[in-house]
């Protein structure tokens, strides 16, 4: 079981430090794990039949491999109590992505300001899967809303909720289901067929988060003298406009609370992609709504830390192990 310390100096550390790029990160060995696996496959897997097959093969061998190597560190690390929580504490700190999606929004939130249209579209590409090169700058400024807004769940709520449930082997797992999502996890010709149990499997993950993510996030608007009577109610209207059963409960809640309308068509590897709009148009789309988004997320995960510790804490009174926490 995760130590309760351990989880919350991990999550300080993710606000305090963010993801410098140089340093050693799991997410960044799954990615490159994932390219030569699929590569890999794709060689030997020509038919459409064998890709979907060769999908699943991907999938049980990066998450499990991620369940597996971590769960062989830490039993490795048990001789040591000190090492042992450090080790705890530094993949806990891998795991979330608070301020890495902070410091990603802010990057295009400045470019915007400065006025470089250019510069925002490069900057927005490297956390979208859009295409960004002809997006016109309130598409920009929706683009940032929606990905701060979708990755509060899977960026931080869900991480946070799979540490409290099964600890860093399992956070790491699904970190492993979530980065495979990303990266393969697309209905596209070259991905439908490889992407397709990644896909599925990352909604499953993402089911229970994604809806504790609404609740949050709208107790976040009120607490932030944002709109939260509307973020419970557009999040909870609009939480099936969205072709994944998960991304519309959060973003159709930050839309509420900002007064915006998020969503609606893309590109996508310069494929149309017709998506239903989320929210109420109430205003036009501000740059200062990406520092409300991220806001939001802040709160959100800052109550899902204290929801999450005091379930901790009651269950080891309850139990009567208040020593072990």
């Amino acid at each position: 079981m995760l130590s309760l310390s351990a989880f919350i100096v991990g999550y300080l550390l993710d606000l305090a430090l963010g993801d410098p790029p140089h340093w050693p990160h799991p997410v960044r060995w799954m990615g490159n794990a994932i390219t030569g696996l699929q590569r890999l496959i794709r060689r030997y897997c020509r038919s459409e039949r064998l890709l979907y097959i060769g999908g699943g093969v991907l999938w049980v061998v990066v998450v499990g491999g991620s369940w597996l190597a971590t769960a062989i560190l830490l039993r490795l690390l048990a001789f040591s109590p000190g090492l042992h929580w450090f080790a705890e504490a530094w993949l806990t700190y891998t795991l979330l992505a608070t301020r890495c999606l902070r410091d990603a929004a802010m990057t295009v939130y400045h470019a915007l300001r400065a006025g470089s249209l250019e510069e925002s579209r490069k900057q927005l590409s490297y956390i979208v899967g859009r295409d960004t090169q002809d997006l016109t700058r309130p598409q920009i400024m929706r683009a940032v809303v929606e990905t701060v807004a979708e990755n509060s769940i899977d960026g931080v709520i869900a991480p946070l909720f799979w540490l409290f449930i099964g600890g860093v082997p399992l956070a790491m797992a699904y970190k492993a289901v979530n980065t495979l999502d990303s990266m393969v996890g697309y209905r596209t010709p070259k991905y439908q067929a490889i992407g397709c149990v990644s896909a599925r499997l990352d909604d499953v993950a993402n089911w229970l988060p994604a809806r504790i993510g609404w609740m949050l996030l709208a107790l976040s608007a009120g607490l932030l003298r944002l709109d939260g009577r509307s973020a419970w109610r557009i999040g909870w209207r609009d939480r099936y406009q969205h072709k994944s059963p998960n991304c519309a409960w959060s973003e159709a809640t930050v839309a509420g609370a900002l007064g915006v309308r998020l969503g609606g068509p893309n590109n996508y590897f310069n494929q149309r992609v017709e998506k239903p709009w989320i929210g109420e148009e109430r205003r036009e789309i501000a740059l200062e709504d990406i520092s409300a988004a991220i806001r939001l997320m802040y709160a959100a995960s800052g109550l899902m830390l204290v929801l999450l510790c005091l379930l901790r804490v009651g269950a080891a009174v309850f139990f009567n192990g208040a020593a072990g926490i």
